[in-house]
Formats: C-alpha cells, structure tokens, sequence
C-alpha cells in the first residue's frame, strides 16, 4: 500500500498530455468516450487513494483505533502512513466531497430547468424558431429535447446550411452530448488535475456533431463552411444567454485551452481533411492507464483490509 495507493494521484499528471492527443488524433465519438471515461475513472481513483490514506492514519490515532479494536503500538511499527500525510489526504478528501456535491446540485438543477424550459416551448419536430437577429443555434436537452435556432442564425445561412445546422444540433440531441460534458467536469470537479480531460469533452462533442452533420448530408466541405460562416456571424453579434444546461450548439466555444488556434479552426481545418481514425495504440495507452489506476486502487484497498485485519487481531 505504500507505493500503490499514490499511483492513481499522479496518473491525473498525464492528463494534459492525454487530452491533446486524444481531442487531436481519435475519431470524435471515440475520442468523447475515451476523455469522459478517463475522467471519471481517475477521479473515482484518487479518491478512493485519498479515502485509503485517510483511514490508514486514522488507525494511529488512539481513541480512534479503540472504536475499531485496532492495536495502536502495532499500527505505529507497520506506518503504513505517516500520520501528517493522513491529515492531508483527509483535507483533500473533505475538498473533493464538497465540490462534488455542489456540482451534482448545480448540474442536476441545470438539466432540470433545461427540461422545463424545452416542455415550455412550442416546437413542429423539435425545432423551435426564436424571433432574435443576433444569429444562434443551440440543442436544448429535454423529454424531449429542443434545437432552438434564432431568425438572425436562419438568415445567415442558405437552405442547404438550415439542413447542415439542424442535424447538428439533433446530433447533439441524439447523443446526449450534454451528459458526456456533464460527467467528465464532474469528474474534475472532484480532481482539479483532470481539467484538461473535462475541457477537451465539449471540442470533440462539436466534432462528433459535425461528423453526423457531414454524414447525413454527404458533403464534408459544406458543413466546414457551414461552421465558419455561423462562427463569423455569431462573433459580430453581441454575446446571448443561453438557457441552464443548454448544449453547446454549431458555434462552438470561443476559447479552447487545448490550442491558441481557437476550437472553430481546428474544426473546419478536420471537416477538410480525411476523417480521422480509430488509432488503436493511443486508445490501447489511455486503456493501459486506466487500468493502472483501477488496479492501483484495488490492491492497496486490499493492503488496507489486510493491514486491519492484523493491528486487530493483537
């Protein structure tokens, strides 16, 4: 346990490093699976770490250790942990609770007004027309969900770009791409390391987005001009409010951290090159990590009961 249990908190080191790779080189259905797994993955380890750690040092602390029948002398000789390090961790995972918690309040309250707003709006198949000029288009998650495109989106862009925009953000819709972002900044919300890994989830959502556009329409290099000229035009408008839990739409982000291009360059730059692949040794690495994390955990949770077992059989 002493060296196992600190794995899972630096594998979320990598985590730059994996985002870029991923977001840049997978084929964005996969490239979203692999960076919200991860995320979710390696935050449930290092917490599990810190909860190991924490229990680990609770066993020297004698009023503690008589509740659980735990022999402190013995404790102290085996250290599995020092004592300092156990307040840490305790710390930290205290931290983690607490931000976790207010993230599952906010996002849950954000779906649910997301959902009454899309019950509340009149729609002919889903698509609800917003009497706006500054041009915008967003997918609305619901029971069932909505794409709301203002009139300002609509007269910038020609018939053929409407049937662009609107699979789009019913991809969107289809995908539950809102869930995909949700859970990977729950996942960092609980580790701040794994924020690239959250901030990659909506560049490969738009992506995923714009390949199911440029299938259903069989025309790649429209829907790369399709995206750019609604980028043009949202970027003279003035910034717009969206409804809580509001999906990401065809403009995408206006600051990426992953690359000072911006998002929407690098999406049309990909919707004229080839598509991209599966790449099976990135996907092979990032499984290889997760799975060094998942059986670091396990093993020192197993040292743990092991340790437990012997300071309570004195």
């Amino acid at each position: 346990m002493r060296i196992v249990v600190y794995l899972p908190l630096l594998l979320p080191l990598l985590a730059p490093l994996g985002a870029r790779q991923v977001s840049q080189r997978c084929e964005p259905r996969l490239a979203t699976w692999l960076l919200t797994v991860s995320s979710l993955v390696l935050a449930v380890a290092s917490t599990v770490s810190l909860g190991l750690l924490t229990i680990a040092g609770l066993t020297l602390v004698p009023g503690i250790a008589g509740l659980g029948h735990w022999s402190v002398p013995v404790a102290r000789r085996a250290d599995p942990t020092e004592l300092s390090v156990a307040l840490i961790a305790g710390l930290l995972l205290g931290g983690v609770l607490v931000t976790t918690a207010r993230m599952l309040w906010r996002r849950t309250g954000a779906l649910a007004a997301a959902a009454l707003d899309a019950a509340c709006m009149p729609a002919r198949d889903g698509l609800v027309v917003v009497d706006d000029p500054a041009p915008d288009a967003f997918a609305l998650p619901g029971l069932p969900g909505r794409v709301v495109v203002s009139t300002g989106m609509l007269h910038v862009l020609d018939a053929g770009e409407h049937e662009i925009l609107l699979a789009h953000e019913r991809a969107h819709l289809a995908a539950h791409h809102y869930a995909f972002v949700a859970l990977a900044q729950f996942g960092a919300a609980a580790n701040p390391l794994l924020r690239p890994l959250a901030g990659a989830v909506p560049y490969t959502t738009e992506r995923w987005a714009d390949e199911d556009a440029a299938a259903a329409t069989g025309d790649r290099a429209r829907v790369a001009r399709a995206v750019g000229k609604a980028a043009l035009a949202a970027r003279r408008a003035p910034a717009r409010s969206r409804p809580p839990g509001a999906a990401l739409g065809i403009l995408g982000r206006r600051r990426d951290p992953l690359a000072g291009a911006g998002p929407v360059p690098r999406r049309v730059a990909a919707l004229l090159a080839p598509p991209a692949g599966r790449r099976p040794l990135l996907v092979a690495a990032t499984v290889a990590v997760l799975l060094a994390a998942a059986w670091s955990s396990a093993e020192a949770a197993h040292d743990l009961h092991l340790f437990l077992e012997t300071i309570g059989a004195w």
